[in-house]
């Protein structure tokens, strides 16, 4: 199983941006069907090293998680996410 995580910082209107961001990424669930699992947080920290977002995911293997990536549904996602972000961090691991 391989785990996909990636963090993100809004530009601003982190509350209203945030909540589109999370809507549209956990749709994908039922679009791509290599997604085995998918969470989306909102923060409430708000610590100056938090960031707003993250994005929790499973896949079968990284031949899976490569086919989400370029999964024309991930990209349009993709798309929505970079206007509205100023910074990202990503981590995958097995």
């Amino acid at each position: 199983m391989v785990k996909h995580i990636v963090m993100w910082r809004l530009k601003e209107d982190r509350k209203e941006a945030g909540k589109k961001v999370k809507e549209i990424l956990e749709g994908l669930k039922d679009k791509i069907e290599d997604i085995k699992a998918i969470e989306v947080g909102l923060d409430f920290n708000r610590s100056k090293s938090a960031y707003d977002i993250v994005l929790y995911s499973e896949f079968e293997d990284q031949g899976a998680l490569a086919r989400y990536q370029k999964h024309p549904e991930h990209l349009k996602a993709a798309e929505f996410v970079r206007e509205v972000v100023k910074e990202r961090a990503v981590v995958d691991y097995k």
